[in-house]
């Protein structure tokens, strides 16, 4: 590194007109978002197919995003577990932590722009010399001295080449993405939180469905043991009955343990230790919001992992202008003023007063290649996080048209497996009535009721799986239906 100080004679006009010409090459690039369009709408809908217009991607902030886009569902429960998981969470403070440093380095990179000032105060008593004097009287020559300093010193370093702005365009764009994550997190909580309680629900639905059907199954294997007993009936089919019957025991207990460990589940979302958290059953699923028939994919521009992602790239396209800008030399101005003597009495006095003012500029005659190497290191990121930008972009995609898909086939499916099951109930009826006038075997029984129950276990299971694609359709269009406002 290699120093230049100018004394006063510098001609200062010059070099005020020369810092002002200089002030105006910043080294960071124009600011592009990447290039990536996206449908007007969804290749799943029928609208889609219509229209087929596509335009520009703008990612825009976070900020606005519903905050209670779960009371589609209308449960009061659901209500206040959200209310607790976004209170409670240790996922949301650890993202809240990160967003405050991010913050606080906006804060730092900015202080960098404005001058410095400092002050100093020291006291010093120093001996000079252990000769003794040739006077012969044991006397020496050496000195005592003391020095007393007190002074203020000042520097500014000169944002010439946009190095110092350009730091703090990279610190904000950074802290907006913090806040963008914060954000993700939060959706992605109150998602999980909504998941996880609907196959909770799910899990007691099924544990109380096999509940009763276990009291019908006790009932058909005491009917067969009577007509055992009177002589109508073989011990296969006691066997049978009994088979039965502890079978669906089994997924009782399969049933409950799932939804015991799904309770746990819910408890770690809130933030609470499992053995402090209880959840009174219900048994009761709530019925899956409806998805419009058309949905316009610019939602995907209020999704909070999308906005993080462009703001990277405006972090890494002004990280490029740091790089570049340390090919540069750097001009600070520097000044120092204060009082300097021995007799501390008299340390305010004229004599004693100092003073130095002048601007220095230093710059970096060789560095093995540093520099060309740190410029490139910043657009090969700049690159990467592009290239993630646009990843982040066709995933939310391929979500969003993969939950449109599987919303639509199950709200479908549901309406088929109703009629199933219903269709297997009336074969049950008139299964069990033969059953009992003895002109079928307790074989068809048994396939009767084992058919009955596969396909309520199958209804509950459908009702499920559609109120998880449409929670995640919620969450890939960052929890609103609704197109958004102009900006």
């Amino acid at each position: 590194m290699t120093s230049f100080t100018f004394s006063r004679r510098v001609a200062w006009p010059a070099l005020v007109v020369s810092g002002l010409w200089l002030v105006g090459c910043a080294q960071t690039p124009p600011y592009e978002r990447p290039t990536m369009d996206i449908p007007a709408a969804y290749k799943e809908q029928a609208a889609a197919q219509a229209q087929g217009i596509w335009k520009p991607a703008q990612p825009q902030a976070s900020t606005a995003l519903p905050e209670t886009w779960w009371t589609v569902y209308g449960d009061a429960v659901l209500d206040r577990l959200q209310q607790q998981a976004d209170a409670n969470s240790p996922t949301l403070a650890q993202s809240a932590a990160r967003l405050r440093a991010a913050q606080a380095a906006v804060t730092s990179s900015g202080a960098a722009a404005l001058p410095t000032v400092g002050a100093n105060a020291s006291s010093s008593r120093a001996r000079s010399g252990t000769q003794l004097s040739n006077q012969g009287d044991g006397s020496s020559t050496a000195r005592i001295s003391t020095s007393h300093s007190l002074g203020l010193t000042a520097s500014w370093e000169l944002d010439l080449w946009g190095r110092i702005s350009a730091g703090v365009s990279a610190a904000q764009a950074s802290a907006q993405a913090s806040a963008d994550d914060l954000a993700a997190a939060r959706l992605s909580l109150q998602a999980a939180v909504a998941q996880t309680y609907f196959s909770l629900r799910a899990a007691e639905a099924q544990a109380a469905l096999l509940g009763e059907t276990l009291k019908a199954y006790d009932r058909s294997w005491e009917l067969t043991r009577n007509r055992q007993a009177a002589g109508v009936a073989s011990s296969a089919d006691v066997a049978q009955a009994e088979a039965q019957y502890k079978s669906t025991q089994v997924q009782l207990l399969e049933a409950q343990t799932t939804r015991s460990q799904l309770e746990h589940a819910l408890a770690a979302l809130l933030g609470q230790a499992p053995a402090a958290f209880a959840l009174e059953p219900t048994a009761t699923l709530p019925a899956p919001a409806d998805v419009p028939q058309a949905l316009p994919s610019d939602l995907l521009q209020r999704r909070p992992d999308i906005a993080a992602a462009e703001r990277r790239v405006a972090a890494a396209n002004a990280q490029i202008g740091v790089a570049r800008a340390a090919y540069f030399p750097t001009l600070t101005l520097s000044a120092a003023g204060g009082y300097r003597g021995a007799p501390l009495a008299d340390l305010f006095s004229a004599p004693n007063l100092f003073w130095s003012l002048g601007p220095a500029l230093a710059a970096s005659i060789f560095d093995g290649g540093a520099r060309s190497a740190a410029v490139e290191t910043a657009r090969a990121n700049h690159a990467q996080v592009t290239a993630a930008y646009r990843q982040t972009v066709l995933t939310a995609l391929q979500e969003v048209e993969d939950n449109l898909t599987a919303a639509a086939a199950l709200a479908q499916e549901e309406q088929l497996q109703r009629e199933a099951t219903a269709a297997a109930q009336r074969a049950l009826d008139v299964v069990e009535n033969q059953y009992r006038a003895g002109t079928v075997g307790y074989l068809n029984v048994l396939a009767a009721q084992t058919t009955v129950l596969s396909s309520q276990r199958s209804l509950i299971d459908v009702k499920s799986r559609r109120l998880t694609a449409v929670n995640a359709l919620l969450k890939n269009v960052a929890g609103r239906w609704e197109a958004l406002p102009p900006a």
